[in-house]
């Protein structure tokens, strides 16, 4: 049997470190919104005779092979901790090799890990029978992450794996829920630009220092993330009600507090990256996940694209073409 699945990575506009347990619980109203984008992570499970598990990642050219699931499980270390994980969690039955790529490029802080945990467990999931649902596999998908980087994580950056479209995540006490965004797709597409800086991103470094200056009572990092929360709430009803004037100043508002909270979310390179962005027709900008590489996304008027694509271009960043996915992870399934 052959399982084939793939998931899409995710922009953020606003909302997120929110996401991570307990922040949210300290800022009403805290919500995530983000959005699918067609650059994918894909996986292949094929099964064959025996027990052995082999675990292959192309984009990362690095595999294992364990004679067994008990040798998987009782393995100390792995050279690909999440995929090892995840098949720890479904525990099948039988030997398979479970292959894997990335259409992120590395540290694009788009949640390419998180796209890859959910392919990954809707092909075990398909595999071993356990029908679990997609909100199961988002949870699980963020555990796994959390193991294996050994810092708290969120759920935001799994939503838009699982769902597609347009999302609101409202960060609730008692777990949050997907909101799907009532917002004209097309239009918004025509707007979003996302480009590599080319420097990996660092998120759990920068979440984790965010996250434990608010727990240690820092009142400028708990200001900011106040602020954050409100831009959040606007960003929601500017994208809804499709003005996009406002939705690009509040993404310039948001990518304002964030560098307040941690100076090190920015480069030089996307410094400039914003910058000629800005001077093209850019309506706003802003890193992608936690910063301090990776990607940033932008908002445009639809008219400027050519010019600013060109200004990120001379800044020292590459565009990534992308369009929003609509139906979020997709399993086929062959003899």
């Amino acid at each position: 049997m052959r399982i084939e699945s793939r998931a899409p990575t995710r922009i953020d506009l606003a909302g997120g470190t929110l996401d991570i347990w307990p922040l949210y619980l300290y800022h009403e109203g805290a919500v995530t919104v983000n959005v699918a984008v067609t650059r994918y992570a894909s996986c292949v499970l094929e099964t064959a005779p025996g027990r052995r598990i082999t675990l292959i990642s192309r984009d990362t050219r690095r595999r294992e092979s364990f004679a067994s699931l008990d040798a998987l499980t009782r393995a100390r270390r792995y050279n690909l901790p999440l995929l090892a994980h995840l098949v720890r969690f479904f525990a099948p039955r039988g030997g398979f090799t479970l292959t894997t790529d990335s259409e992120a490029p590395a540290g694009a802080g788009i949640g390419g890990s998180s796209a890859m945990c959910v392919a990954i467990c809707a092909a075990l999931d398909r595999l071993t029978g356990a029908r679990k649902k997609l909100e199961d596999w988002i949870h699980i998908s963020r555990d796994a992450e959390a193991i294996v980087i050994q810092v708290p994580t969120g759920t935001q950056d799994h939503y838009p794996p699982a769902f597609g479209g347009a999302s609101a995540i409202h960060l609730e006490a008692g777990g949050e829920r997907r909101e799907a965004l009532r917002v004209n797709l097309n239009e918004l597409e025509r707007r979003l630009v996302l480009c590599y800086t080319g420097k990996p991103r660092q998120s759990g470094i920068n979440n984790w220092e965010v996250m434990k200056a608010h727990l240690d009572g820092n009142r400028r990092v708990w200001r900011n993330l106040e602020e954050i929360t409100r831009v959040a709430i606007a960003m929601k009803a500017a994208v809804e009600r499709g003005r996009w004037n406002d939705a690009g100043c509040l993404l310039r508002e948001e990518w304002s507090f964030r560098r307040r909270n941690i100076p090190t979310i920015s480069t030089p390179v996307i410094d400039r990256i914003i910058a000629g962005a800005r001077r093209n027709g850019a309506l706003g900008g802003k890193v992608c996940g936690a910063g301090g590489g990776g990607c940033v996304a932008l908002l445009i008027e639809p008219g400027a694209r050519a010019r600013v694509e060109s200004a990120i271009a001379t800044a020292g960043g590459q565009v990534l073409p992308i369009c929003i996915d609509r139906t979020g992870v997709r399993v086929k399934v062959s003899k």
